[in-house]
């Protein structure tokens, strides 16, 4: 049990209400009584992230160029999603079709995270895809270009280390699915 109170929100109004970026500015009372009157909320997409292994134990990445950081960077095959238009599961067996050209018919879900809790409304929603096989080409949006690469599970906590795997939901999904996958 906690003694900790939530902030109530006051007001809310949409900011930037675009396709691509959506932004709320709430004014909220602290619990102390503070009033902040411009507390900015990012409203995302939900993700669907997928861990694909193939059956000779390697795990499916996608390197791509991250426009924001200005770098190229190894991930996990993941998209954005509505969750009113369709389930979780279906967008992480699209996203690993579209991003890779492989399938699975084994997907199990074993987490869900959040991203960035303090300013962003999304969740990341976990999959892991065993045995997966390619059935065709990648089908990438205007925005992709995606390079697919394998790595053997048993060098993915090495290149956390050292730096070569970075990205924090890809991270967090590779060490939380370690017990499921060693």
């Amino acid at each position: 049990m906690t003694n900790l109170k939530k902030w109530k929100t006051l007001k809310s109004k949409m900011v930037l209400d675009n396709y691509w970026c959506q932004v709320r500015q709430d004014e909220i009372e602290l619990p102390n009584g503070k009033i902040i009157d411009d507390y900015f909320v990012s409203i995302k997409p939900d993700v669907a992230m997928v861990l694909p292994i193939t059956s000779s134990k390697e795990i499916i990445f996608v390197r791509q160029y991250r426009h924001a950081i200005g770098e190229f960077f190894l991930e996990l095959p993941a998209g954005n999603f509505d969750p009113t238009k369709e389930s979780a599961e279906v967008a992480a067996i699209r996203e690993l079709r579209e991003e890779t050209g492989y399938i699975s018919e084994e997907f199990i879900k074993f987490g869900t995270l959040y991203d960035k809790p303090s300013k962003d409304t999304n969740k990341i929603h976990l999959f892991l895809a065993e045995n997966v096989s390619k059935v065709g080409e990648q089908q990438l949006d205007i925005t992709e270009e995606i390079e697919v690469v394998f790595i053997p599970v048993e060098s993915v906590l090495e290149k956390i280390v050292q730096g070569e795997i970075t990205v924090a939901g890809t991270v967090a999904a590779l060490l939380l699915a370690l017990k499921f996958i060693s």
